[in-house]
């Protein structure tokens, strides 16, 4: 059994907006997000279900409007389905254990680190701090917090 799940009390603390995105695969409107700016070290989780997803270190500034990540900091923690709304093609990212929207993926990131770029909606992430990781439940990741792998 997993510790990581979606819950009822979990999804009655979201906001409207965290709701529209992570449970409607909603969009946040670009450069709004309180995240996108974030420098500081530590890992993002998913809002709903606690699963952690990305490393600070893999955080980069894309100009998309929106947090970028080079990959996830678990891969079996992150689900990519085809979508094909909108009139596109693209490959969403969801939860595994929350089944959140949490945005897309592209084939557009830096090359020298592997070429994606995890296109990621802050209201579906919540920033643990490398200092309260291991209070958190998260100390099994602060090593690849640190070197950033």
């Amino acid at each position: 059994m997993t510790r990581y799940k979606k819950t009822p009390e979990a999804l009655a603390a979201l906001s409207p907006e965290e709701f529209y995105v992570t449970q409607e695969s909603g969009t946040e409107r670009p450069g709004t997000g309180p995240l996108l700016n974030n420098k500081a070290v530590g890992i993002y989780v998913d809002i709903v279900s606690g699963e952690p997803l990305f490393a600070s270190g893999d955080k980069y500034e894309s100009g998309c409007g929106w947090p970028s990540f080079t990959k996830p900091i678990e891969p079996l923690h992150i689900q990519e389905i085809e979508d094909r709304t909108h009139g596109m093609i693209r490959t969403e990212v969801r939860s595994t254990h929350g089944d959140s929207h949490l945005g897309h993926v592209f084939p557009d990131g830096p090359l020298d680190r592997g070429g994606l770029r995890y296109c990621i909606n802050s209201a579906s992430l919540r920033f643990i701090a490398l200092a309260d990781m291991e209070a958190e439940g998260y100390g099994d990741y602060i090593k690849q917090v640190e070197t950033g792998q």
